[in-house]
């Protein structure tokens, strides 16, 4: 069983990464891996040239399926930190680079010890992410409490036999049809995202629904004890509803539609001065 996709930066660079359940460990792309070390145009090419001169480092991998940068998802190779450290030995790649990269996973290792025993200490660094990138505290206070949500909504799929990944993908955009009389790739298509998170690109209120609509799900399968994919996508779209029923009381009175184009994507310098909440960049 395999956690959602998540992503790490190195260098301002995002590097893919997913949790096995089955290992309890964590696996990077390798091609993510060749990319920032050697900044290639092409680092699939170089990695699969990697893997012939070098057997042992492709052994160190597993095929997983990750998301691409256009929105679909993939097997790629992935290799745990044993196998990250293998390639950057077997590398071609400026020195310092590599240093960097070593000091970097060492220091991501080490936060993870202390997340383990410390929760507390990643909302901490999440929530100084999110300053860093510009986004306002209050945002920042509903995005948080979405990311346990979240979290709780996953680990009663991933108990009552919900396979990570499609299975996990297919019931998130149910309830998303249902809050907000869209899939999460229409949504994403309308803030014209690509490969960034959806949830990091909402509003408030857009936020705020998704949890109404995921809590209300997480409700109803603890309570109904629901086991098995299918009878889940009918109690995610009953939970989606609930918080649809309240998009639309919203709108009603408000009269401002609740899904809009709106994000924090930084403008191009030609662009018009455009909708972006409250027109702060990452």
């Amino acid at each position: 069983m395999e956690k959602d996709n998540k992503v790490e930066l190195f260098e301002h660079t995002e590097l893919r990464r997913i949790f096995d359940e089955k290992s309890q460990t964590w696996y990077f792309s390798a091609t993510d891996i060749v990319g920032v070390l050697t900044g290639a145009e092409d680092p699939k090419a170089d990695w699969r040239m990697l893997r012939r001169q070098d057997p042992a480092v492709g052994a160190l991998t597993r095929g997983f399926r990750l998301l691409g940068a256009d929105g679909k998802n993939r097997i790629e190779d992935c290799a745990t930190a044993e196998g990250v450290f293998r390639i950057v030995q077997s590398i071609n790649c400026d020195k310092q680079k590599v240093e960097a990269f070593k000091s970097w996973l060492a220091k991501m290792a080490a936060q993870r010890i202390e997340e383990v025993q410390d929760p507390q200490k990643a909302i901490d660094r999440a929530r100084q992410i999110y300053r860093d990138k510009g986004y306002p505290e209050d945002w920042i206070d509903v995005r948080l409490k979405s990311i346990i949500v979240r979290e709780e909504l996953t680990d009663e799929w991933c108990q009552r036999g919900v396979k990570a990944g499609r299975e996990y993908a297919i019931l998130t955009s149910i309830i998303s049809r249902e809050t907000f009389g869209v899939t999460t790739r229409q949504h994403k298509d309308l803030k014209q995202l690509k490969n960034q998170s959806l949830r990091d690109h909402m509003s408030q209120v857009e936020l705020v629904l998704t949890m109404l609509g995921e809590v209300t799900t997480t409700e109803i399968i603890k309570v109904e004890d629901v086991q098995g994919f299918e009878p889940h996508k009918k109690v995610a779209k009953r939970g989606g509803r609930v918080a649809g029923n309240a998009r639309l009381q919203i709108e009603k009175e408000s009269g401002e539609k609740v899904v809009t184009a709106a994000n924090f994507l930084p403008k191009a310098a030609d662009d018009n001065p455009a909708s972006t909440l409250d027109d702060i960049p990452f």
